[in-house]
């Protein structure tokens, strides 16, 4: 199987570490690799990377080099334009049909973290050998622990079938970022995982649901993978910017024949680290005895289940406080409630209309 990472986001509710010049997924916020080095590290692939691509957009090519100094140019596949993942994945399919049609390719971001790298990796092989015997499309879902207005949900049939330790579910439908009072009710009713935004399938069989589900992407998609291998920039620039941007979930993941999906309950351990709350959920075996997530030089007094991430050379210290997130940056500081984390967005938005690009 190929194994194609998504790096071209740009992880706003992780500000002031993640920013348009180098998003979360090239900053070392799990640890001591970036995020992407994670993603990487924790695939089955090859010795040599022969099945490993990268896709990202034109502003990040020299943080691709200089982060994975050993992938090859033509496994880093460069948007054109940003035009959300409609475009993206129909692009990456139509450049790997070009050459490797009816070899399953996994679609998978490169944000997110996973506990358990040896489940992970057993549920990949066992995706990849149910799409060579059913030919169906296989995706990944994760229990909710909480109502996510954030996440796309999966709605899952009782039945399934067991590939070793692996259970593959059928699919009954797509819900893209429900309100939260039907986020609560599918939290609650147990019928329900997120959606991890993996895709797996074979390069053929997504371009024909395209060609099926959103034409607009279809028709189009095969003309602009061709002039992207003839080389031409410009040209190709064109034709990408004729494509709508949409995401793949609303062009063809809530129109697809469920019966073309199977869908694997993600147990490894995933989170998409999202924001500052969502990775103190996740990484909270790694707090000290008063629940204080710290990276940095720190001192605390009274301090509490916090978020504490700061820089070399300079000491942040707590008095008498507790479910805070701080994080110091070398040009910005944030303060606030954990409670209060998804509102972070909010700041990267109210930076841009005051046009306060530096801090962006």
């Amino acid at each position: 199987m190929n194994y194609v990472i998504l790096a071209g986001g740009t992880g706003t509710r992780l500000w002031p570490m993640s920013r348009n010049a180098r998003p979360k997924q090239f900053g070392r916020i799990i640890s001591s690799l970036t995020m992407l080095e994670e993603t990487v590290k924790r695939l089955p692939v090859s010795d040599d990377n022969s099945n490993l691509y990268i896709s990202s957009g034109p502003r990040f090519i020299d943080l691709l080099h200089v982060t994975l100094p050993a992938m090859a140019d033509d496994h880093i596949l460069i948007d054109p334009e940003k035009r959300d993942s409609g475009p993206a994945m129909a692009f990456i399919a139509a450049i790997l049909a070009q050459h490797a049609p009816n070899e399953p390719m996994a679609l998978l971001p490169s944000d997110a973290y996973v506990r358990d790298t040896l489940l992970y990796r057993q549920t990949m092989r066992a995706a990849e050998r149910i799409i060579r015997r059913t030919g169906k499309m296989v995706i990944i879902g994760i229990v909710p622990t909480f109502p996510n207005v954030q996440m796309g949900h999966i709605k899952i049939s009782e039945t399934s079938e067991l590939d070793e330790s692996i259970h593959f579910h059928e699919l009954v439908g797509f819900t893209e970022k429900p309100a939260y009072p039907l986020a609560k009710q599918y939290t609650e009713s147990g019928e329900y995982l997120w959606n991890a935004g993996i895709f797996m399938w074979t390069p053929r069989q997504l371009l024909t649901a395209y060609k099926k589900y959103a034409p607009e992407i279809g028709e189009k998609i095969e003309n602009v993978a061709a002039i992207w291998k003839t080389g031409d920039q410009a040209k190709l620039l064109a034709a990408y910017q004729e494509l709508p941007k949409i995401s793949i979930d609303y062009a063809v993941a809530e129109k697809i024949n469920p019966a073309q999906v199977l869908v694997i309950k993600g147990e490894f351990g995933w989170s998409d680290v999202g924001s500052w709350d969502q990775l103190y959920e996740q990484l909270g075996n790694q707090t000290d005895e008063q629940g204080n997530l710290t990276k940095g030089d720190w001192v605390g007094i009274d301090t509490s289940s916090s978020i504490i991430y700061g820089q070399p050379k300079k000491v942040i210290a707590t008095i008498g406080v507790s479910d805070l997130v701080v994080v110091d940056t070398p040009d910005a500081l944030l303060i606030c409630p954990k409670g209060r984390a998804q509102d972070v967005k909010k700041i990267v938005t109210t930076l841009a209309e005051q046009h306060q690009e530096e801090y962006l």
